[in-house]
């Protein structure tokens, strides 16, 4: 007996599910399927035609600054991983917190995500970016001049195209009132801001943002990865400080399956394609790229630089580091197993996407009042500082190994690619070749 490969188990249990109910499916964090991905580029390491640095004596610089096109008080930060925005309503209390505490040990940003900005956020991030969405949910002018940068988004790589949703089990009283919403009632975002219609009116939704902020701020624009050679122009010309490219390997708390694992392209290509733009425009180094959208490690963040972003953000990674998806969560220095509650919900232990129905077995992705105290503020601190840490060991190791004295000064000279459906998409060689498929050389 053999599977049919259209009409595989996964495809029959979707057919059945949808025929016995009328419903597509809903899930959380991000695209599932095998995509081409930064594990399919190789860096080459410095040897006799270039220099590689000691790293017990040389210095790597990570310094960052993001924002200094227009804004008077641009973001300087330590390290160039910065932590993507997740809302408070996807996410607990005490991790919002978490991450601002995290974020400011190692001298980088956090960001708030859909439905405002928290006091604990505010007070925990020494650099916090304050996100505009479409659905306005908890915008507040405030909490806009309390922020150190303003990220406008146009779009989320899991979903672009598509509006946000938060369903009634996480809709407490708390993010209820944030949010101006019934307790309990399922929250669906708008899929586009609803006082502009195109690049004219944003560049106006700019300016505006910059006024009220005295033009202090950077002024983020981020857009899901789909025609990412035109979007990241209309942002330059509208005028982002920053913009933030999302592939579709990025997450989100709850969307339409549909969306998620046919919606986009993936972040190999968004970034090329997105310093292919920036280059159009003689505006590299001017207005910096920031990418988003599965970045894991130390060594994706190296890849995503040399091929010519500024920075990286992270979601998915930092909700693992937090403790998502553990079989386990710590409780006065015990581990407490949760396995049966990962049954409970039809899963196991690293296999969970059950981020919207409330009941995260770690704590991380709920707003039930007993589960969120399974993730204490300090220990979730301790452990993204950690992996914060890592990353950046691994980045600037790697950097050096290439004979960098700055991880900024990686270049897609220092890449190869291992298929050549991801050198194509990265635009740099097959490796053991000078062939770049798609350009005018031929395979040598």
């Amino acid at each position: 007996m053999e599977e049919s490969a259209s009409f595989d188990g996964h495809t029959i249990d979707y057919i059945q599910r949808a025929s016995a109910t009328g419903l597509y499916e809903i899930r959380g964090m991000g695209a599932k399927r095998a995509l081409p991905h930064f594990d399919d580029l190789l860096l080459l390491g410095a040897s006799l035609s270039r220099y590689p640095l000691e790293g017990y004596r040389e210095k790597c610089a990570t310094r960052t600054v993001l924002g200094s096109r227009y804004a008077s008080k641009p973001l300087e930060l330590d390290i160039p991983i910065t932590i993507a925005g997740m809302s408070f309503g996807a996410l607990s209390a005490n991790v919002k917190e978490s991450l601002g505490r995290a974020a400011s040990a190692v001298g980088t940003s956090t960001t708030t995500g859909d439905g405002g900005m928290t006091d604990e956020e505010r007070r925990s991030s020494k650099h916090l970016v304050y996100q505009c969405l479409p659905s306005r949910y908890g915008f507040n002018p405030d909490d806009l001049r309390r922020a150190d940068a303003i990220e406008v988004v146009i779009g989320q790589g899991a979903k672009p195209g598509g509006g946000g949703m938060l369903l009634g089990q996480k809709v407490n009283p708390r993010v209820a009132k944030m949010r101006t919403l019934p307790e309990g009632v399922d929250q669906r975002s708008a899929s586009r801001h609803p006082d502009w219609t195109g690049p004219d009116d944003l560049a106006i939704k700019i300016r505006e943002l910059r006024e009220i902020t005295d033009w202090q701020k950077p002024i983020y624009v981020k857009v899901g990865a789909t025609r990412v050679f035109h979007d990241v122009k209309l942002a330059v010309h509208s005028g982002a400080d920053v913009v933030v490219v999302d592939g579709m390997q990025g997450g989100t708390a709850a969307t339409q399956l549909a969306f998620i694992e046919h919606v986009g392209i993936p972040t190999l290509a968004a970034v090329r394609q997105a310093a292919d733009a920036l280059e159009d425009l003689n505006m590299t180094g001017v207005v910096q790229l920031i990418v988003s959208g599965g970045i894991r490690s130390g060594a994706d963040a190296a890849k995503a630089l040399a091929l010519g972003a500024d920075a990286v953000s992270i979601g998915q990674g930092i909700l693992v580091s937090l403790g998502c998806n553990s079989s386990s969560y710590m409780h006065r220095g015990q581990h407490i197993d949760v396995t049966a509650e990962y049954a409970a919900l039809g899963t196991r232990p690293g296999m969970c996407h059950h981020c919207h129905t409330g009941r995260c077995p770690v704590g991380v992705t709920t707003q039930d009042a007993i589960l969120e105290q399974r993730l204490e503020v300090e220990t979730g601190a301790h452990r993204v500082r950690n992996y914060l840490k890592t990353l950046t060991m691994e980045l600037t190791m790697l950097a050096r190994a290439c004979g960098k004295q700055d991880v900024h000064h990686l270049e897609r000279e220092d890449l190869v690619a291992l298929t050549v459906e991801s050198a194509a998409m990265a635009g740099v060689p097959l490796a053991g070749t000078h062939w770049i498929p798609g350009r005018d050389n031929q395979p040598a």
